[in-house]
Formats: C-alpha cells, sequence, structure tokens
C-alpha cells in the first residue's frame, strides 16, 4: 500500500526500537530504555510505501535522528533496513542542485553530491564531500563512515582554498580519520588539478583537542647580507590551556644568529598578555672588515590588559618596548623586515596601576615608564611615578540640605599629590657605578579651590586660589669661578630635605555675544551668525624670590681651588652682577623635577575671545530642517594673551591666536600664529670683570610697542595644515575592517606570527587591501614660518600624498610619497602591488630610494594553518654587496 501526500509541507515522525540500537560492545554503557526518534519534513511531497516500509521526500526534505541531521532535495528512507539515502536533482537548466547538507553530532556541516547512512550500525557513504575542518576544506572523492567516529577516505583533497573545486591542494589517495588524527597513505600536492613531483608514501597528522608541544620546523631562506639562513625553527611548549611558550631562533651562515623567546598567558574574564624576549648576534659584513664585528642587540616586549569587570576599582596594565637602540635597524626588526619597525626612532614602555577608594573620593596611579630616542642613544626611566588625586568636594555644603546653595555652601575644594623618581642619560651610562645618584625626584601637592557665582544673569563669575608645595630631598649651590680666559660657574648638589612652598588668587569672568544678519536677495544664502565669547582673569602671584623665603640666592664669586672645600668666597663685594648692575639669582630648585616656586611677583590680567561664525544655506538635498543647512566658517578663531601690571618690563606678552575652518565635509583647515607686539633692536651686554669683561651687541626685542611707531604687532610664526580625502568611503572601509581585526584578536586565540601580521596593519596606513574601493587619493599639507626677530625667518613646506587604485577587479596598486618644497625631495615613498588569487596572495612592494631602499615579492596562501606555504625574494635596504 502506497499513501502520497502532495501540496503543502509536513512533518511525520517513527519510533525505532532502542534494542536495536545497542552496541555490540557489552563493556560499554547501554542505551536508555528511552525510543529514539526519527522525524522527517519536505516541502514539496511525501510517498510513504507502507508495504516496503519506504518513505520518499521531495523538495527541501529534512531527517533529524539524534545528533544525526540531514537536509536534501531528495530523501529516501528505508525502515526496514534503517537506511537513508539523499541527493540532490536536477533543475530545468541541467545543474545539479539541492546536494545532501548533513551534521553530525559535534562536528561541523558538510556538503555532498550523495551519501548513504545506516542508522541502526552508524555506518555511512559520502560521495563528493565539502567540508570545513580547523581552517581547511575537504573535497571530492569518497568518505566511508565507520562505528567510533572513524572515516574511511579516498582521492580527498585537503586545501585553505573555500570552493569545492580548490585552486590547489594536498591530494590524499587513502586515509583514515579519527577524532584525534588522520593517518594517511601515498599524498601529493597538485595546482590546478596538475599533480606536482613532490609526494609522501605516507603521513601522519595529529588532531589534538587542546595545545600541545611539539618542534617547530625551519624556513629556509636566504639573505644577500647575512647568507643563507634557517629562520623560526625552535620549540613549542604548551604549559597548559592558559599559558604557552615558543623559543625560536635564527641562524644564518655569516655567523649572525637570533633567538627569541615568546610566552602568551590568558585566563578569562581575568587578563591576558604577553611577553616577548630576542637576543641577537649580527655580522653584516665580510670577514676582515670591521662591519664583521659581531653587534650584540637585545629586545624586550610585554603586554599586559585586565578586565574591565575582573576587579572594579582596580587597574593593572603594561606596555612594554625597550632595548638597545640600533635593535630594529640591525636585526631587520628581527628578519621580519617591518619597515615601519625598522624606521622608528623611539621606543617607550609604561607599566601601571590604579585604584580608586573612599567611595570614589580619592584616585591612586602608579606607573614606571621609560623611553628612548635611538639616534642620540638616550634614555629616561621613572622608577616610579606616582600620583594621588581628590575628587572636588563642597567642604560647607550639608549632605541633608534643603533648597539652594548659600554662597559659601558652593565652594569647592581638591587636592592632588604627584611624586616622581627619574633620570634623563646615555645608555651606556644607565647601570654604572654612578647610576642612582643621577635620579631626580621629589613630590608636590596642590590644593585648589574656587567660588563660582552668576552676576546680572549674564556674566560667569569664579574666585580662586591654589596653594602648592614641592619637596625635595636635594638642593644645589651654585659658586661662580673667575678664569683667566672666561667664568665658569660649579654646581654643588646638597642633600637634605627642603621644601618649597606658594600660592596664587585670581578672579575669572566669562559671557557670550550674539550678533545675526538675515539676508533676503544673497543667493543660497539665508543668515550669518556670529558668536563671540570673550573671557577675562585676574591673578596675583607674590615674588618668591625674595630674601625671607629662602627659595632664591645671589651668585657670588669663588677662589679658584679644585680641593673639596677649599673653594671660598672673595672679599668684598662678591655678588655676581648682570648688565644693568642686578644681582644675579639662581634658584635652589632649578634643576628639582618639579622647578621651584616663581621669581618676581605676578599682579596678571589674562584675556581671550574666542569666535564661531556660521553661514545658513538653502539646501535641495537636506529636507530635514526645512531645506536649510548651516555652514561653519570659521570655528574657533581664538585671540589670547595677558599683562603684568606689576611687572619691570615687557608687561604685554605675546598674542596667539588660532582656529580652525570646516570648508567641506572632505576638507578642514587649522592654523595657528603669534603676534609680538615689542620692537626690535640691539640691545649691549656686559660679561665678566676687570681683564675678564667682555661686550657684545645682540638683536632682541626691546620694551617698547610697536604701535608708538605706528606700527601692528609682528607675525613672529604661523602654521597651518590640513587632510584631504577625495574618496572617504575608503577611509571609512578601512576604520570598520580593522575594528573588526582588532575584535577578533580579543576574542580569537592567534599565533604570534597573526598578531604580529595584524600589528602591521594597524602601523602601515597602506597595508589594508580593500578591493571593495575601487580608488582612493589622499593627501596632507602643513606650511610652518617663524622669524622671532625679523631677521632670519624658518620655513617647512610639505605635502604627503597616498592611495590606492584597483587596475582590474583582481589587481590593486598602493602608493605612499611626500614632497619637501624648502629642500625640494621627495620624503619616504613606497609603491605596493597586490593581487587577488583567491586562495592567495601576491604582493610585491618596493622603496626606490632613501635609507630604506629595498623591495620584497610574496606569494603566499591566505590561511594562517598553511602559513609556510609561501615563496619570497627580497633585497634588503641594509645590503652592502
Amino acid at each position: 500500500m502506497t499513501q502520497e501526500v502532495k501540496g503543502r509541507s509536513f512533518a511525520f515522525q517513527e519510533i525505532i526500537s532502542s534494542a536495536s540500537q545497542q552496541q555490540s560492545d557489552t563493556t560499554k554503557q547501554q542505551k536508555s530504555d528511552l525510543d529514539e526518534k526519527i522525524q522527517y519534513t519536505a516541502t514539496d511531497s511525501i510517498i510513504n510505501d507502507v508495504k516496503a516500509g519506504i518513505v520518499y521526500l521531495y523538495g527541501n526534505a529534512k531527517v533529524v535522528y539524534g545528533g544525526f541531521q540531514l537536509d536534501a532535495a531528495f530523501i529516501k528512507y528505508d525502515s526496514k533496513n534503517e537506511l537513508i539515502f539523499a541527493r540532490g536533482v536536477k533543475n530545468e537548466r541541467g545543474r545539479y542542485s539541492g546536494r545532501p547538507i548533513f551534521k553530525m553530532d559535534g562536528e561541523g556541516t558538510s556538503i555532498a553530491d550523495s551519501l548513504t547512512y545506516n542508522t541502526k550500525t552508524g555506518k555511512g557513504m559520502i560521495f563528493g564531500v565539502f567540508t570545513e575542518q580547523e581552517g581547511g576544506y575537504f573535497s571530492g572523492g569518497r568518505s566511508k563512515l565507520q562505528p567510533e567516529n572513524e572515516v574511511h577516505i579516498k582521492n580527498i583533497t585537503f586545501s585553505t582554498c573555500n570552493l569545492p573545486h580548490p585552486h590547489f591542494g594536498i591530494h590524499i589517495s587513502s586515509g583514515i580519520a579519527t577524532e584525534k588524527h588522520i593517518i594517511s597513505g601515498p599524498l601529493y600536492m597538485k595546482f590546478e588539478d596538475i599533480p606536482m613531483p613532490l609526494f609522501l608514501p605516507f603521513a601522519f597528522f595529529p588532531k589534538p583537542n587542546k595545545k600541545a608541544s611539539g618542534f617547530i620546523l625551519p624556513t629556509p631562506l636566504q639573505d644577500p647580507t647575512r647568507g643563507f639562513s634557517l629562520n623560526g625553527f625552535g620549540y613549542y611548549m604548551a604549559f597548559n590551556d592558559y599559558m604557552d611558550m615558543r623559543v625560536t631562533g635564527n641562524v644564518f651562515t655569516n655567523g649572525s644568529f637570533d633567538v627569541s623567546a615568546i610566552s602568551n598567558y590568558t585566563k578569562r574574564y581575568k587578563y591576558n598578555g604577553g611577553f616577548n624576549f630576542t637576543f641577537s648576534t649580527t655580522r653584516n659584513g665580510l670577514e676582515g672588515t670591521p662591519e664583521y664585528k659581531p653587534q650584540k642587540n637585545f629586545n624586550i616586549s610585554w603586554q599586559h590588559s585586565q578586565n574591565a569587570n575582573a576587579r572594579p576599582g582596580t587597574t593593572f596594565s603594561a606596555s612594554v618596548n625597550a632595548g638597545t637602540s640600533s635593535y630594529y635597524t640591525t636585526t631587520a626588526a628581527n628578519s621580519s623586515y617591518d619597515i615601519n619597525q625598522i624606521a622608528q626612532n623611539t621606543m617607550s614602555s609604561s607599566i601601571a596601576y590604579g585604584k580608586v577608594f573612599a567611595n570614589g573620593l580619592f584616585n591612586f596611579t602608579g606607573a614606571l615608564n621609560h623611553s628612548q630616542e635611538t639616534q642620540q642613544k638616550t634614555i629616561t626611566v621613572t622608577l616610579p611615578q606616582i600620583s594621588l588625586n581628590m575628587s572636588t568636594i563642597n567642604p560647607f555644603d550639608s549632605k541633608n540640605r534643603l533648597g539652594e546653595q548659600k554662597w559659601y555652601q558652593k565652594i569647592t575644594m581638591g587636592y592632588s599629590l604627584t611624586g616622581s623618581n627619574s633620570v634623563s642619560t646615555k645608555e651606556e651610562l644607565l647601570f654604572d657605578e654612578n647610576s642612582l645618584k643621577r635620579f631626580k625626584n621629589g613630590f608636590q601637592h596642590s590644593i585648589p579651590f574656587s567660588l563660582p557665582f552668576t552676576l546680572l544673569n549674564y556674566f560667569n563669575f569664579s574666585a580662586n586660589g591654589n596653594y602648592s608645595e614641592r619637596w625635595y630631598f636635594q638642593s644645589i649651590e651654585k659658586r661662580n669661578i673667575a678664569l683667566a680666559t672666561r667664568d665658569s660657574v660649579a654646581v654643588d648638589t646638597l642633600s637634605g630635605f627642603k621644601r618649597a612652598g606658594e600660592y596664587s588668587i585670581g578672579m575669572n569672568m566669562s559671557t557670550k555675544i550674539y550678533g545675526t544678519k538675515q539676508f533676503r536677495n544673497l543667493g543660497n544664502i539665508k543668515a550669518i551668525r556670529h558668536v563671540m565669547t570673550p573671557s577675562f582673569n585676574l591673578s596675583y602671584k607674590p615674588d618668591f624670590a625674595a630674601e625671607n623665603y629662602g627659595y632664591y640666592k645671589p651668585l657670588r664669586n669663588y677662589t679658584n681651588d679644585v680641593r673639596p672645600g677649599f673653594s671660598v668666597p672673595l672679599d668684598g663685594d662678591n655678588i655676581v652682577r648682570d648688565s644693568q648692575g642686578n644681582p644675579v639669582m639662581y634658584s635652589i630648585f632649578e634643576q628639582g623635577i618639579y622647578g621651584g616656586p616663581s621669581r618676581g611677583a605676578q599682579a596678571n590680567m589674562g584675556f581671550q575671545i574666542d569666535n564661531n561664525v556660521e553661514l545658513k544655506l538653502k539646501s535641495k538635498k537636506d529636507t530635514t530642517n526645512g531645506g536649510e543647512k548651516k555652514l561653519s566658517i570659521i570655528q574657533g578663531l581664538t585671540f589670547s594673551g595677558s599683562y603684568n601690571f606689576i611687572g619691570k618690563a615687557k608687561k604685554l606678552s605675546p598674542i596667539s591666536f588660532g582656529g580652525r575652518s570646516q570648508f567641506t565635509d572632505k576638507l578642514g583647515l587649522n592654523f595657528n600664529g603669534s603676534l609680538s607686539p615689542y620692537v626690535v633692536g640691539e640691545v649691549e651686554h656686559v660679561y665678566g670683570t676687570g681683564a675678564n669683561q667682555t661686550v657684545s651687541r645682540t638683536l632682541e626685542e626691546i620694551d617698547r610697542y610697536v604701535w608708538k611707531d605706528g606700527k601692528l604687532p609682528r607675525l613672529t610664526s604661523i602654521a597651518f595644515s590640513f587632510d584631504y580625502s577625495l574618496n572617504p568611503d575608503a577611509f571609512k572601509s578601512r576604520n570598520k575592517n580593522l575594528d573588526q581585526l582588532n575584535e577578533q584578536t580579543k576574542n580569537a586565540n592567534r599565533s604570534q606570527q597573526q598578531i604580529d601580521e595584524l600589528n602591521a596593519i594597524n602601523r602601515d596606513p597602506n597595508a589594508f587591501v580593500d578591493f571593495n574601493v575601487p580608488w582612493n587619493l589622499a593627501f596632507s599639507y602643513s606650511f610652518n614660518y617663524s622669524n622671532p626677530l625679523g631677521n632670519r625667518s624658518n620655513v617647512s613646506n610639505t605635502v604627503n600624498f597616498n592611495g590606492d587604485v584597483n587596475l582590474t577587479p583582481k589587481w590593486k596598486v598602493q602608493f605612499n610619497s611626500g614632497y619637501d618644497f624648502m629642500s625640494k625631495t621627495l620624503s619616504y615613498t613606497s609603491f605596493s602591488i597586490y593581487r587577488d588569487l583567491h586562495c592567495w596572495d601576491l604582493s610585491a612592494s618596493w622603496i626606490p630610494f632613501g635609507t630604506y631602499a629595498s623591495y620584497s615579492i610574496n606569494i603566499k596562501v591566505k590561511a594562517a594553518v598553511l602559513q609556510d606555504l609561501k615563496l619570497s625574494k627580497r633585497m634588503n635596504y641594509y645590503t652592502k654587496f
């Protein structure tokens, strides 16, 4: 008897006796007595041959049995023999579609041309399979499912190409795949279905479910300077699921070698990081030449980040990059040839800890910092730097206050403490016997307070004050030694605790002035609006160079005697005086890390005027605001300066100005400069006394305003710059994809090489290749002019540009360059060519001239699982032969 149902989607289920499902191995646990259910559906029709026990499913057929799921255009279920058969169908154009898509319990989804599966034994036969496993794809051939999750395979191709018919792959003639490994018979490489002469008679591939230790095979390369090499060989140690280490090395035939130890660690929801130490011995010349002498370098890097929710109120982070200054240039960035690392001239590190306590009232931070300048080989180390900040409070306000604050309840107060212990020196002097004596240390306290109020509803006032105090454990004493040809100043460091306090009081005022002009017959311009924000502040600070404070001392003449304690002040008036006869004063804290109190009384009035101008225009595109849009002509045009009422000379400071203008969504201009109100003239200076006295004349600003001579203030400096992109979609696309890459890096276990490649993309504006953006051209321009005294000007005038273009949908050319109009030379210039080969990448980069002139050509598989399958050719920037 045959039953046929058509015209709608139906779902049925049958009960299969659990007795038939029992395993033959009696040592294993038997299945429960509950019956397994097989469910099946179809959207076209279901034909049930009751007598034969066969069900035919047509159109989007689906069968679910335990952990086995199957979808296909046609499925036949033989309930008597407990067999499931599935295949696709040919449409009216003769194309084979509706292939079986199946999924086993705990496995990924696979596609096949056809398959047979026995629900009783768990065995099956699969033809033309296509499945993804651990970043690779298996396709073609035949696969036979066996019990215990074992699969017998024949004529299967493994590739990282995601096409059912891949461009390349490893052809496995026969093999057995289990949950933990693959055992293969003869296998060979093939490209575009062409077998390669490289083959293996058998192979064993482990498939561990967790990290496993093992040896790392080297990559043979050739360096024109250091010779042939084996790169990246070593050993990988998987301590556990949370920490590992990789020890690798590079060995060159000229005697150079590199050794690296890289460790990554993570604790879920807590923290993650990585540590890298590299030591290199490099020879870059022929034997017998000075360059052949080994150059020893090292580099340490450490990255640590803490999950924000791990310890609320407490933070810890580390970003360390330290080592010898010549490490990157000498080792070609550990043979990575990353031009961005090689060309860098600074290295810096920071290890920071922070904690918020007392219900958020106090915030403590401590940090260890380091910075290096690789050209001059100077280094600055701060061990440590601390700060303690208190949130602003209203000390006279009541927690239970009702109604508005009284004037004294508006008084606010804060507190901050900073401390530092640092040294700046040459690299070779950092660890010598006198290094501890070079450290400068001290503490600084600051207590600000203010009282805000409003006058006449339009003027905002704020009375303020600040008290600061510095604590030092060292101070200085200066001695002027009169020599035969010139005077010399000796500086003696005195140990002992010293404190220096200073204070200031002031008043601030600000308001806003609006001006609007409407237009009726001025084209698309409907109105112009000008907003001016003037602000003034008055401040007073006494002269802390007064004798009663003891912070400043006059410079005195001493006898010339190098013996300790034998140099004494000269008799008589031994004070050193300047050309006007005033004593030369010095601060005993001038070498302190936070300096000392200021010299000279100050009663300043500061002023600033901020301007914003915008137009209201008619717009046919923007209909959301009544067909109008706003265009900012001037944003933040600011003029500022100060006047010292009790200053002895040059009471008015230079006038600074700056601002920005956004002409379009793609073009914005930034500018700033300075104006001097003083006349320039020759000033006579007298140095020394008696026979050592010398007189010189220099061109300087004198205390006379230019407008007294009928002139405007002098322009002493001006600078402006702008950036422009002809295709802003390229910029948006790059940022979007980089954000995705960064997010994937955080949430995935990646190899160090993959992490390094992602970091290189972030550093290089041309490293990201997006074939969806057909072209892009961006450039930036900067101009700087300075002429403080009107007799000698310094001008820099540069333009930088970069971009890319798709020659075809698969070919892209990128470039990056610039031009200095003053030196009439091109800046760092590079060209790159990319070819998208679907599952492969072809790239070539070229730096045609300059210090880092070089080229490289690479062809490699995109997927990281076959990252060693690549071919490289390069000419290094440091090659001498």
